[in-house]
């Protein structure tokens, strides 16, 4: 089990705020919409943890939860930028939402399970915002997403069933040509990579909706954080 002071030393490594300079892209001039205040770039494998092809939920989930440490006035879990795998796993099986054996298994976790886990380390509520078709039907809640960020500021955690690979949306933007997301993926697995070199390959990067699965449902895990913000940068 690694100890907290390596822990704060690997969390300290993570890159901070890996959208900032990013731009819109060039075709497109809508409004945009991106999440406010700082927060850590959680992926594969940062801690040791060789988690690939199964832990990307529980990887959004510590970006998710590094945002609420930063930028919120706590209740609870002030001392913690975000809880390791075992921390969550151990977490859904005492909540009774996991049996016993999945406390150090390689099961993924969603959407629904990243509520559970935010509002049980740090009393924060999410919404979960349900989209029944794929890609394109994402549209629907753009507006959603856009009041999101402008009221309560915090990454988004969006999973799908097709598409099961977790995204961590931290913007919006949409007008004449089309509507895109701002996802930092969480599947990058290697060395720390400077901001502008995660960019440059597309760990994160603007995503057009039309380009996501059409077959695939898609659910969006929307931390309520609004009336616990410090700041809005």
């Amino acid at each position: 089990m690694l100890k907290d002071s390596l822990i704060d030393s690997l969390v300290n490594a993570l890159p901070t705020n890996v959208h900032t300079d990013l731009q819109i892209p060039p075709d497109h001039r809508g409004q945009s919409d991106t999440v406010k205040g700082d927060y850590k770039y959680f992926h594969y494998g940062y801690d040791g943890q060789d988690d690939r092809g199964w832990g990307c939920g529980y990887r959004t989930v510590q970006t998710l939860a590094s945002w609420l440490f930063y930028n919120c006035d706590l209740t609870k879990g002030q001392g913690m930028v975000a809880p390791s795998l075992p921390d969550i796993q151990r977490a859904l099986v005492c909540m009774g939402d996991k049996p016993a054996h999945f406390f150090g298994s390689r099961e993924w976790i969603g959407t629904f399970e990243a509520s559970l886990v935010l509002d049980y380390f740090y009393n924060v509520p999410c919404k979960i915002v349900h989209v029944q078709g794929g890609g394109t039907d994402l549209v629907q809640v753009v507006g959603q997403l856009r009041e999101h960020f402008e009221r309560h500021g915090s990454p988004v955690m969006m999973g799908g069933g097709t598409d099961n690979s977790s995204k961590c949306v931290l913007g919006v933007c949409s007008g004449g040509h089309g509507a895109y997301l701002l996802i930092a993926d969480p599947h990058y697995y290697g060395a720390e990579l400077e901001r502008t070199e995660l960019q440059r390959q597309g760990w994160v990067d603007w995503t057009e909706l039309s380009s996501l699965d059409r077959s695939s449902f898609y659910n969006l895990c929307m931390p309520q954080a609004g009336s616990m913000l410090k700041t809005l940068k």
